[in-house]
């Protein structure tokens, strides 16, 4: 069998695609260039927001102990749904991180996984992320903040209002969102 520059060019082709997929090079790739192409996320138009009436929602903390949800009434919330193997969910970690060295004694942070506790704990020591407070679930979902794809992530005003909801990758360290959570925080 000859080598042709074609079959040399579909042979790279496959080694690269193999090296995407396959390996931890490939994941270092697709967090580099979710972090090139994130943006900041944009508000629920008012017409548009949902309210959460029931915060019927339990969840463990890291240290094994048991969060009621009921007690995020009356504050600003960020809830975010991530994963230690999610490439984008790992991309938007140092924003979010930084949001929350900003406001975490302002806004009540909810990072939450289905993970392992110690696959996840050894995750976030080795980023530096230990201070984060991750939680895992252990009843269902609010319907409102159900999601089949990750990184999910939801902020409630105040009154409890989906004020923004983000599927996918965000700049969670921008500008613009500190001026919503600094708004939402005021009202």
């Amino acid at each position: 069998m000859k080598l042709t520059k074609s079959r040399i060019y579909n042979l790279l082709l496959l080694i690269f695609v193999v090296l995407m997929l396959f390996t931890p090079v490939g994941t270092t790739v697709k967090i580099w260039v979710n972090r090139i192409i994130v943006f900041s996320p944009s508000p629920v138009p008012d017409q548009d927001r949902e309210r959460l009436e029931g915060y019927h929602w339990n969840l463990k903390t890291m240290e094994g102990g048991l969060y009621d949800f009921n007690e995020a009434r009356g504050r600003v919330v960020l809830v975010n749904f991530w994963a230690t193997w999610c490439p984008p969910c790992i991309a938007e970690m140092p924003a979010l991180h930084r949001l929350y060295d900003s406001y975490g004694d302002r806004v009540l942070f909810l990072f939450v996984t289905g993970e392992d506790p110690e696959t996840v704990e050894k995750f976030m020591k080795a980023k530096g992320w230990e201070e984060l407070p991750v939680y895992f679930p252990v009843s269902k979902v609010p319907e409102k903040m159900y999601s089949s794809s990750i990184p999910a992530t939801w902020v409630l005003d105040k009154s409890g209002n989906i004020v923004i909801s983000k599927k996918g990758t965000a700049a969670w360290d921008s500008e613009k969102v500190r001026q919503m959570l600094d708004q939402w925080i005021a009202e």
